[in-house]
């Protein structure tokens, strides 16, 4: 067990080897967390550790490699940090990004869907033994204190609806409708979570970090591209700076399954308002990752 398991918070941020991610792993770092910083790039995870290093002299983080497209993959991921610490306080699935063309797994999923919501999924649902166990020695914190935050966009507001027998549009494929539904799950995803986590005392927000410049648009086609080259661009820190605060701040602790653009609730897509559909959507998820035990264990007495 590490040095910080039994006394310091934790905190798991995914999509940690640059951008936001990283933007956030130092400054949790700074306020005391232990951090484990999740990428999947070996040279920019290398980067992203000397970062962390610099920024937190005596403090404790760590990158660890993992690719969140592959359920494999998270569960050995989940197993690491089950190895290294007995708690998680703060959860942030930051993870994510537009692919150009599809691509389908080793596993038999479309890839950019996997790694924007089925990993994820799956490893918020591995982690909760360790946020529950945050949760319950919180103490003084008080209920809120322990977070999931999940890294979405205002692209979940852009698509008008998700068919539940085909989540991954494998019927009716393309780039923006294929990164819009990723995170709308997001969204759902956090929403969904609320009631389930809610007599644990563990809040789940979702949050659009606004248009950031960053690896993000490197990746993306080229008409994504064209469309935002020349717009005004939020940096790292800038589009850290509401994630942080949600997993972090009092505010935020008091509530649970919202969503937010710059520390403060926004309206989410009307499919994140209709109860039944929010429910039907987490029961296809659960379906479609081939873990229909994740509700039981999100509903389980811990």
């Amino acid at each position: 067990m590490g040095s910080g398991a039994q006394s310091g918070r934790v905190a798991v941020v995914t999509g940690a080897s640059s951008g936001i991610g990283l933007e956030t792993a130092k400054a949790l770092a700074r306020q005391g967390f232990r951090v484990i910083g999740v990428g999947r790039d070996a040279g920019r995870c290398a980067e992203a550790a000397a970062a962390l290093a610099a920024e937190i002299g005596g403090g404790e983080a760590e990158m660890l490699r993992a690719d969140l497209s592959l359920l494999a993959d998270v569960d050995r991921l989940a197993d690491e940090i089950a190895g290294k610490v007995d708690r998680v306080d703060v959860l942030v699935n930051n993870a994510g990004g537009m692919a150009r063309e599809q691509a389908i797994t080793a596993e038999g999923f479309e890839a950019n869907y996997a790694a924007n919501f089925l990993g994820p999924f799956a490893l918020t649902a591995r982690l909760l033994p360790l946020l529950r166990q945050a949760a319950a020695r919180s103490g003084g914190a008080g209920a809120g204190s322990v977070r999931i935050v999940n890294t979405a966009s205002d692209g979940s507001e852009m698509i008008p609806a998700i068919n539940l027998d085909d989540l991954q549009n494998l019927g009716n494929w393309s780039p923006g409708a294929a990164y819009c539904s990723g995170k709308l799950a997001n969204v759902l995803h956090a929403r969904a979570l609320a009631p389930r986590l809610a007599k644990d005392g563990i809040v789940a927000h979702s949050v659009h970090p606004g248009t950031v410049g960053s690896n993000f648009f490197s990746h993306t086609p080229e008409s994504v591209q064209a469309a935002y080259g020349d717009a005004p661009k939020l940096s790292p820190a800038q589009g850290a700076d509401t994630v942080i605060w949600l997993a972090t701040a009092a505010e935020p602790g008091g509530s649970s399954g919202d969503y937010w653009f710059e520390r403060a609730r926004r309206k989410p897509n009307p499919l994140v308002e209709d109860a039944a559909f929010v429910e039907a959507f987490w029961q296809a998820a659960e379906k479609l990752s081939g873990r229909e035990g994740v509700g039981q264990v999100v509903n389980g007495p811990g």
